[in-house]
């Protein structure tokens, strides 16, 4: 990554900078917490044998309420200030994890699941329109791959730490230590005195119009099934395979490994890539994305060794580093900067979708089929959306 801000003169002390730093030290937080997210509900239902189709109808639920809050996200998010939103989901964040650490009931975890879920949705659209604000048209795509970049070394390092102290010192220490790191976050954010441009006066408080008029446009409907597949898919890595792993007697640690292997080609890739797609186009970065976990998802149905599929979803990641950055910054590209209040709302949906869906039916289909199942299952959405983005624009922004 320091070759790419060597070469990007000053990236370090612009807006772009600072942001990305700040993404840094709070995603690290976010990856530490979801690193042992699905173990931890895992564990107030240790003693059933369906556990993880309970894990994964509970995250079902919570995905639920994330998608109905979007809609009611979208005046809040026109109308408020962006980096004052940003500050205070920090800020109650870091209070949550706290309690968590604490907490040994399950229906105050339930209700404690449901308050990160709504500061996640309000974090992820302000964070995503400030940086959009504070980028040119022909410098999006790669801020926005530098952006990823500062994220995915966090997701790089936090699952490392979370499987190591989770191990010695049990889970609720992850929950301290990431409350430190999202308090940190909000300090960075508030000393370094990032200014929101874009509030709007009149704000739309019609939310099913705004929905659906999202939707009118065949562009933008594209850009919500290609974002979407990439949310679907990390589900299964973050939510389904370190229950898998755990069912294997490899202990947390081993996740913490896992997971950290997984964000390695993000880190060497997601910048590149974004480069890459500024000057050649976005539909080609698009089909070879998708092809990737598609054929290697289809190979775990016929693997038993467990470090070979573990392998196997390490190598899917390159895939998903053609994916991350630049099917966001597709969106960005295709719509107008006015309209963006109003449609990043709608858009961001497209996680809920594809984790309620993911999620449920994978649940659904663990009750009746063995793990492997999963693998088929994955594969085949991935060439829905392989298929699907044949029909992308090829936007080319360096020519």
């Amino acid at each position: 990554m320091g070759h790419y801000l060597r070469k990007e003169k000053g990236v370090l002390f612009n807006n772009i900078g600072r942001l990305g730093m700040i993404s840094f030290v709070l995603i690290l937080a976010l990856a530490m917490v979801d690193s042992i997210w699905a173990v931890y509900i895992n564990s107030f239902f240790q003693d059933s044998s369906r556990a993880i189709s309970i894990v994964g109808f509970i995250s079902g639920f919570l995905t639920l309420i994330s998608f109905l809050f979007f809609f009611f996200s979208v005046p809040i998010i026109e109308k408020w200030n962006k980096c004052r939103i940003y500050l205070y989901s920090l800020l109650i964040l870091g209070i949550t994890y706290i309690l968590f650490a604490i907490n040994k009931n399950f229906y105050i975890f339930i209700l404690l699941a449901v308050v990160i879920t709504i500061l996640q949705v309000l974090r992820i659209t302000s964070f995503g329109i400030i940086v959009r604000d504070k980028s040119s048209d022909r410098k999006l795509t790669k801020n926005e791959g530098l952006m990823y970049t500062f994220m995915n070394v966090a997701w790089v390092i936090g699952p490392l730490i979370a499987g190591f102290i989770s191990e010695k010192y049990g889970i609720s220490l992850i929950f301290v230590l990431s409350s430190i790191f999202v308090f940190l976050a909000f300090f960075l954010f508030k000393i370094l005195d990032i200014q929101d441009e874009n509030i709007k006066k009149k704000i739309d408080r019609k939310f099913i119009k705004n929905f659906l008029d999202f939707f009118k446009s065949r562009e933008r409907l594209i850009s919500y099934a290609l974002t979407g597949g990439v949310s679907f898919w990390w589900s299964l890595i973050y939510l389904f395979i370190p229950l898998l792993i755990i069912q294997n007697g490899l202990g947390i640690k081993w996740v913490g490994y896992f997971l950290f292997a997984v964000a390695v080609p993000l880190i060497f890739f997601s910048y590149m890539f974004s480069k890459i797609a500024s000057k050649t186009g976005f539909k080609k970065m698009f089909k070879i994305g998708y092809s990737i976990p598609l054929i290697l998802s289809f190979a775990c149905f016929f693997v038993s060794n467990i470090y070979l599929i573990l392998g196997l979803m390490v190598l899917s990641s390159i895939g998903f580093a053609m994916l991350e950055s630049t099917t966001e910054s597709y969106f960005l590209n295709i719509t107008k900067k006015q309209d963006i209040c109003r449609f990043y709302g709608p858009y961001n949906t497209n996680i809920d979708i594809s984790h309620l869906i993911s999620r449920v039916l994978s649940a659904v289909l663990l009750l009746f089929l063995p793990f492997k199942f999963l693998f088929l299952f994955y594969s085949f959405f991935m060439l829905i959306i392989f298929l699907i983005s044949f029909k992308s624009k090829n936007i080319i922004k360096d020519r």
